[in-house]
């Protein structure tokens, strides 16, 4: 098949994909597209919101809809990393067998990852940057794709770790859920105050999710599309040559290589989803938000003056 009869393929099955888990999930697009573009882009996501938006059905639900294996993991503050990666124990021939983890799986939900402490928010460093895990000097490989979906509470401070800014810089999105509309929010008790039984069919295989990834990296990109993307990065650096007056105002740091790399890779997503055989400029633009959001640090006085990240991220286009 051709990468263009490929993409044409992509796009129907994503139509069905959507459709299979609007049985459960009722609105929440933008969050579903953004999460599916991470997924299909071979990213990871982190998942802002306050308790009770159905952040866990979400992603339950959409690796049910894929066809992946899926396991939660509750962070908090007790939590080792042998929890999160397995053991080795002695079996009764005294010889040491391992103990898979549920890091093993497809798609992890690392439920408030800001619960923990560092040094078992760095246990799933490893695994998110190189698809393996070394536990008792022994290398893993975990079976792909593979996919970390983090949700982290902005309101309770008390009692969390924040996370670092090299683990931040790890996960392409940072999304951010709000509450639904009174509309959306009628749907959503109806559904789940009955006792309907609700089937998601399993729409692709592990295989097919890794040959679209694979496809949506072979899509061509002009290189104007690049240097836009690369440019807009650079300006979100305070001290850099590029930057605006608003960055060196408002931001002590900004965003890395890796911003630039992700910028792309979403954008092709992006396009692909709608159809689109290459990006442009307008794919880049719609998934600057949540790419730059996690990686741009403002300083007190954007605090102080209630300047937030989308005002600065608007202003780079």
């Amino acid at each position: 098949m051709s990468d263009v009869a490929a993409i044409e393929q992509f796009v129907k099955q994503y139509k069905d994909l959507k459709t299979e888990i609007a049985k459960v999930i009722i609105g929440q697009d933008t969050v579903v597209n953004q999460i599916l573009i991470s997924i299909f882009s071979g990213g990871h996501s982190l998942l802002i919101g306050v308790p009770g938006l159905a952040k866990t059905l979400m992603v339950n639900t959409i690796a049910q809809a894929l066809g992946l294996d899926f396991k939660r993991i509750q962070f908090t503050p007790d939590l080792m990393p042998s929890d999160i990666l397995g053991s080795e124990i002695l079996d009764e021939d005294r010889h040491f067998k391992f103990i898979k983890g549920p890091i093993f799986s497809n798609i992890i939900l690392a439920d408030e990852i800001n619960r923990t402490p560092p040094k078992t928010q760095a246990a799933l460093l490893e695994a998110m940057q190189e698809r393996a895990v070394t536990v008792a000097g022994h290398h893993y490989k975990l079976s792909l794709p593979y996919f970390v979906l983090a949700t982290q509470n902005p309101i309770e401070q008390e009692g969390t770790y924040p996370l670092p800014e090299a683990q931040l810089d790890r996960f392409m999105f940072a999304i951010n859920l709000d509450y639904p509309s009174f509309k959306e929010e009628v749907e959503v008790v109806k559904a789940t105050t009955s006792d309907n039984q609700v089937k998601v069919n399993s729409l692709f295989s592990a295989q097919q999710i890794i040959d679209f990834q694979h496809l949506i990296r072979r899509i061509p990109v002009a290189d104007n599309v690049i240097e836009y993307a690369v440019a807009m990065v650079g300006k979100t650096r305070p001290n850099g040559d590029e930057a605006t007056d608003l960055v060196k105002t408002y931001i002590d740091w900004g965003a890395g290589p890796r911003a630039s790399q992700n910028l792309i890779l979403a954008a092709k997503t992006h396009a692909a989803i709608n159809g689109k055989f290459s990006p442009d400029i307008e794919n880049v633009q719609a998934v600057a938000n949540s790419i730059l959001r996690h990686r741009i640090i403002k300083n007190y006085k954007a605090e102080a003056e209630s300047i937030s990240e989308e005002d600065i991220i608007k202003s780079l286009f």
